[in-house]
């Protein structure tokens, strides 16, 4: 390059950043910190690729969620915590066994409810099925005060008194708020069975309030 006329100057050479400049040599997996608002799949597929930040941020998107839940069909804190984790371990060490990333989350809800019975059973055998567990129960972060409210002392106690298929579809329809075939792929049960397992929860949940109301 010439100098302008008058200009004292010496010649700039431009230079070019090569575009992999930065980066990694591709030895090892990028990992970083997730953006919010990012899809479930493409958090599976950096996962897959190596990115064990991905998986992290899968943990904490659904850890409360599925939290509340473990809490509310067991009973029990370190029950719940014991079903969530194997629940976490369990969807990692099989990821590549989902079939379809972008529903990762009921992909890991049915691992939770199937940890859920799991846990639930020994629970039973060691005679202590659905303890009320006040310290486990408000340790659980709830997304709203209405929620709080419908969960009181009551409540819980009623519910510990269902037959564990029968609370497992009281809380899936009626707190996670999900459509019977949602249930269906996540227990495994026929929605007819779901229906009247739903039905008969709702009964006996009647009788037993009657009942509390006249002692």
């Amino acid at each position: 390059m010439t100098a302008l006329s008058g200009d004292t100057r010496p010649p700039v050479e431009r230079v070019t950043r090569p575009p992999d400049a930065g980066k990694s040599d591709g030895t090892a997996p990028s990992v970083g910190i997730p953006k919010v608002g990012t899809s479930d799949g493409e958090l599976v597929r950096r996962v897959l690729a190596g990115d064990t930040g991905a998986y992290a941020a899968l943990v904490a998107r659904y850890r409360d969620r599925l939290g509340r839940y473990a809490v509310h069909m067991l009973g029990d804190r370190q029950d719940a915590e014991e079903a969530l984790q194997d629940a976490f371990v369990r969807a990692h060490r099989s990821l590549a066994r989902c079939d379809d990333p972008e529903r990762f989350g009921a992909w890991l809800y049915g691992i939770l409810v199937n940890r859920c019975r799991t846990t639930g059973g020994r629970a039973a055998r060691r005679a202590r099925l659905f303890v009320r567990d006040d310290a486990a129960l408000s340790g659980v972060p709830l997304p709203s005060p209405a929620e709080r409210a419908e969960w009181d002392d009551t409540v819980r106690w009623a519910l510990g008194q269902l037959a564990p298929e029968y609370r497992e579809a009281f809380l899936l329809k009626h707190v996670e708020d999900l459509e019977y075939e949602e249930m269906a792929q996540l227990t495994g049960a026929g929605i007819s069975a779901l229906k009247m397992r739903v039905k008969r929860a709702r009964e006996q949940l009647q009788i037993i309030f009657r009942e509390a109301e006249r002692v």
